[in-house]
């Protein structure tokens, strides 16, 4: 079986996807993705990812938040994984999957609610903490698939 390899070798699918990360078939035109393995400052890192929240991308933007997460310091890793984890759950909440939505949702509040009185890099903790649990709540009662950028948080206050 052939597999789809990156330049340094490691198995990546070159389907192209669409705006929330979903493989198209092979010939398609497809969303750009995000370069992997981004070395950011915390202020790029969250000005990318709001902009591509803003923009209806949240799966893309969870791949800049993973990067800061990957990259950054120890006693950052939780905000970093919460704040991916909050824009997985939007991309399942685009996608019609309120179930993954809301676990997802959850998930990341609870990985950055320990942080709420710190406002990191000036992050809205408390602000993105009961906007994840109002929409884990709301998720299931959409009559469809909400778009995205519709549902996007602000990260920062």
């Amino acid at each position: 079986m052939v597999r789809d390899r990156d330049e340094a070798g490691r198995a990546r699918s070159a389907r192209p996807r669409d705006g929330l990360g979903r493989p198209l078939p092979y010939g398609e035109t497809g969303v750009a993705r995000q370069p992997e393995g981004v070395v950011r400052t915390p202020e790029e890192s969250l000005t990318e990812a709001q902009r591509l929240l803003d923009a209806g991308r949240p799966f893309h933007a969870h791949e800049v938040l993973e990067d800061a997460w990957k990259s950054g310091p120890a006693a950052e890793r939780e905000l970093w994984r919460g704040l991916a984890q909050l824009a997985v759950g939007v991309t399942h909440a685009a996608r019609g999957n309120p179930v993954g939505a809301g676990a997802l949702l959850r998930r990341g509040a609870e990985s950055i609610g320990p942080m709420a009185e710190a406002h990191p890099h000036g992050v809205d903790v408390p602000g993105l903490v009961a906007w994840a649990h109002e929409l884990a709540e709301r998720v299931g009662r959409f009559g469809e698939a909400p778009a995205a950028a519709s549902i996007a948080p602000r990260l920062r206050g």
